[in-house]
């Protein structure tokens, strides 16, 4: 009977389940959404026990579809920073997911950056006081539980992790650890101090163990035997990340959707300067592998806007006219919901600028098309200018990783190759091989990096990106100039 690892990559809008082979290739998949819940404006929620329904029915479709197998162990890949609490005699949700995408804290975060903790909070986490980061969201959960109740709470990994084992084990792992706001990036601790600030009893944290470790086996899970073991745990960016095979200093990826994620591996910890934050990546046999990581709240999403604005039929259309744009043209800065890093203006606002009557359509396409490299190109730069290593393999995923017009261009605004990866499941992979590692599957980091993979490298050519980051520089300025920033230019 083939063996293999089922993998579970919880995400924000839907639970995918994906067999992986001893041999690193994909079996069979399943998947099913999770839905969101908006009950005021800018606040964004999930239901604990929902979320754990469409686990269990991604995990029915994937063996639904898959030939006879043995599962060897279970990987979890999970959406970062979303918290919850839940009751620890009885397990039953004592709250909602309150999602990463949630502005309910931003009250609280304003507060505190006031009170001046903010530079403490970096460099203790890595992560700047925003309402992105879990520990105001998870003082908002704890603050509505009733006094004395004995609770337990974390990221979504120590959830499934409690789920899978019937509520036998309060565990996550050290990267999602390093997402919470309360962990002690250095130390590799639960910090006294950070637990103060925001209000949060130690003692219903979870245990912190390795990304590849053991975290219990499965008991009561419909569909699946008991004793299954839980072989791993990491937040699905850095699975993707591992996914890649990114494992020397200074090796990156940059995970392409409604936003992007941007991750470069560092040598040692490295607490950040400005724009950007430091996080760890995943924890082996004890030993974290740190990185640095720039968060952008809108990339791709301009392309299927603009494509509507210009009466368009889909994006691929639209990087085509952008592609015959003649040189000059406007800039476009895709600030809809404020600029993440490396600027972190929470008030900056989407323009175009420098329109004139000699703008054509093609050139409104590339603005917007160059937007989504020149973002990446900007976090690079911060990430570049504070690590002691250059940059190494920079791996692209995510659907508009698939489109070469916009990867040739971000190769080109970087002046460095970009690799495209044919990887719709690399977090789902990543938590895979992680598992393999525990399970003894793979001896090492070697036998993973040797597993086949689909990329294409994308060289950057001569270009006059140069000049077209002038007029971003000018652009990104008239966005800002009137709002105040959180974290600093």
């Amino acid at each position: 009977m083939t063996t293999a690892i089922l993998a579970i990559d919880q995400g924000t809008t839907n639970s995918k389940a994906v067999l992986v082979s001893t041999g690193g290739e994909i079996l069979a998949r399943g998947a099913s959404p999770v839905g969101i819940e908006h009950p005021q404006p800018g606040w964004v929620e999930q239901s604990p026990l929902r979320l754990w329904e469409s686990v269990q029915e991604a995990i029915a479709a994937c063996l639904e579809a898959a030939p006879a197998v043995e599962i060897l162990g279970i990987a979890i890949s999970n959406q970062r920073e979303s918290v919850t609490v839940w009751d620890a005699a009885t397990g039953k949700p004592l709250g909602p997911v309150v999602s990463w995408q949630c502005r309910r804290s931003a009250p609280d975060c304003a507060k505190l950056i006031a009170a001046g903790h903010a530079p403490r909070v970096q460099a203790l986490t890595g992560l700047p006081i925003d309402p992105m980061f879990p520990g105001p969201k998870i003082k908002w959960l704890l603050d509505r539980v009733p006094t004395g109740q004995s609770v337990r709470l974390g990221t979504i990994d120590a959830w499934l992790i409690h789920c899978f084992t019937d509520g036998a084990v309060h565990a996550c792992d050290a990267a999602n650890a390093a997402r919470s706001q309360l962990y002690d990036l250095n130390r590799q601790v639960w910090c006294d101090e950070l637990c103060e600030l925001f209000g949060v009893t130690k003692s219903a944290l979870p245990e912190v163990r390795d990304s590849a470790s053991r975290f219990g086996v499965t008991k009561n899970v419909p569909g699946l035997a008991d004793g299954i073991p839980i072989a791993s745990a990491i937040g699905d960016s850095h699975a993707a990340l591992f996914g890649h095979g990114a494992f020397n200093p200074g090796d990156g990826k940059v995970t392409f959707g409604t936003g992007s994620s941007i991750m470069t591996t560092l040598p040692r910890f490295i607490a950040p300067e400005q724009g950007i934050t430091t996080t760890i990546a995943w924890s082996i046999d004890g030993k974290p592998t740190y990185a640095f990581e720039g968060n952008i709240l809108v990339s791709a999403a301009a392309l299927p806007w603009m494509a509507d604005m210009l009466g368009l039929p889909d994006v691929q259309a639209l990087t085509e006219l952008a592609a015959t744009a003649a040189p000059g043209g406007p800039g476009f800065v895709p600030a809809f919901v404020g600029l993440g890093a490396p600027h972190w203006h929470a008030d900056a606002r989407a323009l175009f600028s420098g329109v004139t009557f000699n703008t054509t359509r093609a050139q409104m396409a590339r603005a917007v098309t160059d937007s989504i490299a020149f973002q990446v190109h900007d976090v690079f730069k911060a990430m570049v200018s504070q690590s002691p290593t250059p940059l190494g393999r920079l791996y692209a995923d995510g659907g508009p990783s698939k489109n070469t017009f916009l990867m040739q261009c971000v190769a080109d605004t970087l002046n460095h190759a970009v690799i495209q990866c044919d990887a719709p499941e690399a977090s789902a992979l990543g938590a895979a091989y992680l598992a393999g590692l525990s399970l003894g599957v793979w001896p090492d980091l070697a036998a993973i990096s040797a597993l086949p993979r689909a990329v294409n490298a994308i060289a950057p050519r001569a270009s006059d990106a140069a000049e077209r980051l002038l007029v971003w520089r000018d652009a990104i300025y008239r966005s800002t100039v009137s709002g105040p920033s959180s974290m600093g230019e």
